[in-house]
């Protein structure tokens, strides 16, 4: 072929559109075909050591170094981490323009309040849990095993009848004494549960217990709160293991009064209420024996896994059958007051006061469990009392409902009977020795101001019963600051006198009588009465704390709640 043939153009047959100029070196062709992606990288750019991170960057974001500014938003998902962040180098926190509110937490204050305050701030403006003491390793305490031994905690407190606050205050303290900050515990009537993040781009950890059992024993509540105390001590370093040791051997414990013992304080708890509605020697031994026959049908229908609504049915049975016995036998005593002695060992005041306390610190579902659990117990004592009045009447017993407007004043027997009452009530609590002399007194004290308001100032009783409540709330509220434990034990023997027994049988011997109206209007009376009492007691804590000085976070006060919107 000549020079000449050699530069003449190529017809479009034989040249391809995809050959490279004239010019231009051919690239190399491997032998065998390969498919690359439009995504992979272009040659000359450098590739990081060990390659991208596929969970951390999104397959359209532009690779390192082109100089290109990266988008406004990330495609990635809403949970993957940013590319420089780092969970050992954090880049620092945004801080508004009207800047960060100061914490400010007396420490001298009852963990208690500390830790509530802190619950009611958002999870942003807590302030950080201090340092614990960590292993040789450099690794602190395993977190599934903090969540079980707070949940752990958290049930004995709420099986024994405390608060949906303090029980969560309580859940709290303990995540934040091993160092486990953004936790928030969540309790109702029968489950805890507890959430743990350790950082925004973590897994939370959550954990739940149900509460199946309830018991009444406040010497063990007593226990854990000195744990919880204890665990809260920033001077005081408890490990986990010895945490779990501590509180086995308070499951184990036994109780501090023997059974004997506590059907004897049943008989003098009916026997001492007898006396303060009016009734006289034969009356306080009627009651005592019929009280004390109640609680023996009851331990036995417990023995046979009867559920508590058949055990208080038949416990309110022998009380008021001895006083159809009495009125039959026609013993010139008042068989009324024998009757409404049985209710006071019977009617559920500490459920009735926590739940009216959950209800007013913003725990509603766990408050109306409480008073639905409430209703089924009063609910079972009026059919059990009924059911004796009904045959009572058929049989002739001149039972009189006017009897409850003729009141006997007898000042120093009526004090001394509502301080028996306390006492045996708090025994009936399992109640620490240590504690039974303060509870006496307190409620010496209620039944003084009632008396007070009721009988010398001629004030309504409903009112009369709120203001002795309230100061039972308040001095309980200031003994449990005093030594640092739970406010039960000091608050709910107290108002055993201020129970309102008297009104609860005067509604039923009505209702037995088909005399409905006057029946409805008293058992309205006692319903308001328990209402007082439950009010009275959560108004005395809160005033309590209005005089210690807990500490704010900027705005957020911590006696403001939810305002209802």
């Amino acid at each position: 072929m000549t020079d000449a043939e050699d530069r003449k153009p190529q017809s479009d047959e034989a040249r391809s559109g995809f050959s490279p100029p004239a010019g231009i070196a051919a690239p190399s062709v491997d032998n065998e075909s390969s498919t690359t992606s439009e995504f992979a990288v272009p040659q000359g750019l450098a590739v990081p050591k060990g390659g991208f991170d596929s969970e951390a960057t999104s397959e359209f974001a532009l690779p390192d170094g082109l100089g290109v500014p990266a988008p406004a938003e990330s495609e990635g998902s809403a949970f993957s981490p940013p590319r420089t962040y780092s969970a050992r180098q954090a880049p620092p926190a945004f801080t508004p323009p009207s800047g960060t509110p100061v914490v400010s937490l007396t420490k001298d204050v009852p963990w208690q309040d500390r830790m509530r305050t802190m619950l009611r701030m958002p999870v942003a403006e807590r302030p950080a849990p201090e340092l614990v003491h960590k292993a040789e390793d450099g690794t602190g305490p395993a977190v599934p095993r903090v969540l079980d031994l707070t949940l752990r905690i958290g049930e004995l407190l709420l099986a024994g009848g405390e608060g949906a606050e303090d029980v969560e205050a309580a859940m709290f303290a303990v995540c934040r004494s091993y160092g486990l900050d953004r936790c928030e515990p969540n309790v109702t009537f029968t489950l805890l549960s507890i959430s743990h993040q350790p950082s925004l781009v973590d897994d939370p950890v959550t954990a739940s217990r149900t509460v199946r059992r309830r018991g009444t024993d406040y010497t063990r509540l007593a226990a854990v709160y000195q744990l919880v105390d204890d665990l809260s001590d920033a001077e005081t370093h408890i490990s986990l293991e010895e945490a779990y040791r501590r509180l086995a051997e308070i499951r184990r414990n036994r109780h501090p009064y023997p059974t004997w013992v506590l059907t004897s304080a049943s008989g003098l708890l009916a026997g001492a209420a007898s006396v303060l509605v009016g009734g006289d020697s034969i009356v306080f031994v009627a009651a005592m024996i019929g009280a004390m026959l109640g609680d023996r049908l009851a331990w036995l229908c417990a023995g046979r896994g009867l559920p508590e609504f058949y055990q208080f049915t038949v416990a309110a049975m022998p009380p008021a059958a001895m006083g159809i016995a009495l009125t039959l036998a026609h013993v010139d005593v008042k068989a009324s007051a024998v009757i409404t002695g049985g209710l006071f060992a019977l009617l559920p005041g500490r459920a009735l006061v926590a739940g009216v306390q959950d209800g007013l610190t913003g725990f509603y579902i766990t408050a109306a469990a409480r008073l639905l659990e409430v209703m089924y117990f009063f609910v079972g004592i009026v059919v059990g009392v009924l059911v004796v009045l009904y045959f009572g009447v058929k049989l002739g017993a001149g039972l009189n409902p006017d009897a409850a407007l003729s009141a006997t004043e007898r000042p120093l027997v009526q004090i001394g009977a509502s301080m028996l009452l306390s006492l045996t009530f708090a025994v009936l609590l399992q109640q620490e020795r240590a504690t039974v002399l303060l509870v006496t007194l307190n409620g010496g004290v209620a039944w003084c101001v009632y008396g007070a308001m009721h009988y010398a100032g001629g004030i309504s009783p409903v009112a009369s019963t709120a203001v002795a409540a309230g100061l039972v709330g308040l001095f309980g509220q200031l003994l449990s600051r005093y030594r640092f434990a739970s406010a039960l034990p000091y608050t709910t023997a107290a108002i055993g006198p201020l129970l309102p027994g008297s009104a609860t049988y005067f509604g039923l011997l009505a209702i037995s009588q088909n005399e409905l109206d006057a029946g409805l209007l008293s058992l309205t009376k006692a319903v308001a009465l328990a209402m007082a009492i439950a009010i009275g007691v959560n108004l005395g804590s809160e005033i309590s704390r209005l005089f210690l000085r807990v500490g704010s976070a900027g705005q957020r006060r911590a006696a403001k709640r939810t305002r209802g919107f």
